[in-house]
């Protein structure tokens, strides 16, 4: 069994236009490191799945619930299962951390 990885050798999944994704799960969690290319946009989606991160790199404009928010690297987010929320870029790249519970399975890849 493989306990470590290297994210640059994991192959990437595009979520949307200009937004890349690589994965790593266990039994109950899953979690993604995100980029997204400057403008980029997560549309408006929910799932049942609990999901938390932290901005690693950029500017993020975050929509929960209807509340948007710019975000800086550093910032952490939290947002229950079933909520509506979306994700824009601002003028540069940005690179996320989220962590999902329990495992997207649509995700695993």
């Amino acid at each position: 069994m493989t306990y470590v990885f290297d994210p640059s050798e994991r192959a990437s999944r595009e979520l949307a236009p200009g937004v890349m994704a690589r994965t790593f799960w266990g039994e109950r969690m899953l979690m993604a490191v995100v980029d997204l290319e400057p403008g980029a946009e997560v549309p408006l989606h929910s799932h049942p799945h609990e999901q938390c991160g932290i901005v690693l790199e950029g500017r993020l404009e975050l929509t929960i619930a209807g509340k948007s928010r710019w975000l800086e690297p550093g910032a952490v987010y939290v947002i229950p299962g079933g909520v509506q929320h979306s994700a824009r870029a601002g003028d540069e790249a940005v690179r996320v951390l989220d962590v999902f519970s329990p495992v997207r399975e649509e995700y695993k890849y």
